[in-house]
């Protein structure tokens, strides 16, 4: 018992191995910081070209006036414009709604995302619209986190795949030919 108490007093006077205990305590706090640091710069740029490249295809869908736009065109000039979204082609998908301004019905509120853990993956609602009519052009793209198990990246909602998404919407008007 003597030799316990003696053990455990020279213990706690003991100063060796400090900044070990410390690094142990605070290396897996900013470890996690800079995964969900990493991770929120990776979805913020991304997110970003995913918006120019919308507004990019939307400018050019405005400025042809009389051009019967598909989805695949427009998907092929927002990817162009985009840049640095990974597998765009296959990871995007574009949804168009004409909207009614006098007897205005706000759009679902879900955005039509892939979800390549499914076989058929049909284009929801894909409407060119007629002449002076308001249109919202909305954009889902899905994405593998960067750290899918710590920082923000767990937080992230999922598909069975592991993807997140991310949606960005524009508007225009049809013009008239």
């Amino acid at each position: 018992m003597i030799q316990i108490k003696s053990f455990f007093s020279r213990f706690r006077r003991e100063e060796e191995g400090n900044a070990t205990i410390e690094f142990a305590i605070l290396f897996p706090f900013f470890i996690f910081m800079f995964c969900a640091a990493v991770e929120l710069g990776m979805i913020t740029f991304r997110h970003s070209m995913l918006e120019r490249g919308l507004d990019m295809a939307v400018r050019d869908v405005r400025l042809t006036t009389g051009a019967n736009f598909q989805h695949d065109d427009i998907l092929e000039r927002t990817c162009g414009y985009a840049g640095f979204l990974p597998d765009c082609d296959s990871n995007l998908r574009l949804e168009m709604i004409p909207l009614d301004m006098h007897n205005y019905v706000s759009p679902d509120n879900t955005a039509n995302c892939i979800d390549h853990s499914l076989t058929a993956n049909p284009i929801r609602q894909w409407t060119n619209g007629q002449q002076n009519q308001m249109m919202v052009l909305r954009a889902c793209y899905v994405f593998k986190p960067v750290f899918p198990l710590t920082g923000l990246g767990r937080h992230l909602t999922t598909d069975q795949a592991g993807n997140a998404a991310m949606v960005a919407t524009s508007a225009f008007v049809q013009e008239p030919i």
